[in-house]
């Protein structure tokens, strides 16, 4: 077990230490449809460039359950899953300049990708043409498969380390690794802020978070939900106004009405009934990623020139910007802490919009 940086503020990395750095407790899924299981995974040793970290918070992410249980694809079993990660610097490889002993770091949803296709140069990672190698469930450069942050420590290139602002508050800053930074990025890119009118689709645990930044960017937002139920939540969060879209008249109320939708629910919707929600040259893009496909009627897409997109996370520059923007603007998700025994409630809890808005694990539960 790492030596924790509360026991030494200074440690760095020594050779003596490596073979102390390879087992830690964790929480895994063994199969799609069992309970997660409390065991322990290997973490490789620490190379020049490596960062030792012992997790604090990990968020719970929507994809995490999509993964677990097989929805994407076919997973290697046993797979410790989470891609929002806060911890301490616990200990650095010799040639680690960017974060020193007992820094406050996250870990996104990426820990490496090739360095060397254009996206890559260009600080876009997360599309990188050869694949980035995802936090949990890809090959690692070591040729195992990635572990994630359901576990006490992780080790991770500081190039793929970020820094955590203290004003953020440590457990709440764990789902601006996923959750911020997949509705900051495409906010950011189709130029929400002043004189744009936003509309963001659920407010769920990306959606009050796309809310809460749309806002501090200067947009005028509306959030457009299944039911009222959330609606004091939603103007608190900064929203100009809130509509029921299992209302049918919410959809003639305001057509042709916005610039960008920033879709973030993860089940089917009606594509063409949101499109022609959007004015000239307005934009309809997802971050929420159904099981099922979105079939698109191109007809909708001719009037008002109107574009179907899709975003991913941002970039490790990017990411690192979102992070001090919602330090700079007290941008915080409202977040459930809980325990690593009750995670599978907690799975459940999220398939039914039972959380406001977000559930974080005390890795503490897990030492």
């Amino acid at each position: 077990m790492p030596r924790s940086s509360s026991d030494n503020p200074t440690a760095r990395f020594s050779p003596e230490l490596e073979d102390a750095i390879l087992t830690v407790n964790a929480v895994a899924a063994t199969s799609a449809t069992g309970p997660l299981v409390r065991t322990t995974v290997e973490r490789r040793d620490l190379g020049p460039r490596d960062i030792l970290i012992e997790i604090r918070y990990a968020g719970i992410c929507h994809s995490d359950i999509h993964t677990v249980r097989g929805e994407w694809g076919d997973v290697a079993y046993p797979l410790t899953v989470g891609h929002e990660i806060v911890g301490l610097v616990a200990e650095v490889g010799p040639e680690v300049s960017r974060h020193a002993v007992g820094d406050r770091v996250g870990v996104g949803c990426m820990v490496n990708s090739c360095r060397e296709c254009a996206n890559c140069r260009a600080g876009q990672e997360q599309y990188c043409e050869n694949g980035n190698t995802g936090t949990y469930g890809s090959i690692d450069r070591d040729g195992t498969v990635t572990q994630g942050g359901y576990s006490t420590h992780i080790v991770v290139d500081e190039d793929f380390v970020l820094r955590v602002p203290e004003s953020i508050p440590y457990e709440a800053a764990a789902p601006l690794l996923c959750a911020g930074i997949t509705t900051y990025s495409p906010l950011a890119h189709w130029k929400a802020g002043p004189g744009r009118k936003v509309a963001v689709v659920g407010l769920g645990g990306l959606g009050h978070l796309a809310v809460k930044i749309a806002v501090a960017m200067g947009a005028e937002v509306t959030v457009l939900s299944q039911t009222l139920g959330k609606k004091d939540d939603g103007l608190a969060f900064g929203a100009q106004s809130y509509h029921a879209t299992g209302d049918t008249a919410t959809f003639e109320a305001l057509r042709n009405s916005f610039d960008l939708i920033v879709n973030t629910v993860s089940a089917p919707i009606d594509i063409a009934a949101y499109l022609r929600l959007l004015r000239l040259d307005g934009t309809l893009v997802s971050v929420g990623a159904p099981p099922e496909p979105l079939p698109v009627p191109v007809f909708a897409l001719f009037g008002n020139r109107r574009s179907f997109a899709g975003s991913s996370i941002g970039g490790i520059a990017e990411t690192q910007e979102m992070l001090d923007f919602c330090a700079e603007r007290g941008i915080a998700p409202e977040v459930e802490v809980i325990g690593a025994d009750e995670v599978d409630e907690a799975y459940e809890r999220v398939l039914r919009s039972d959380v406001r808005y977000r559930f974080v694990i005390d890795i503490d539960t897990l030492r």
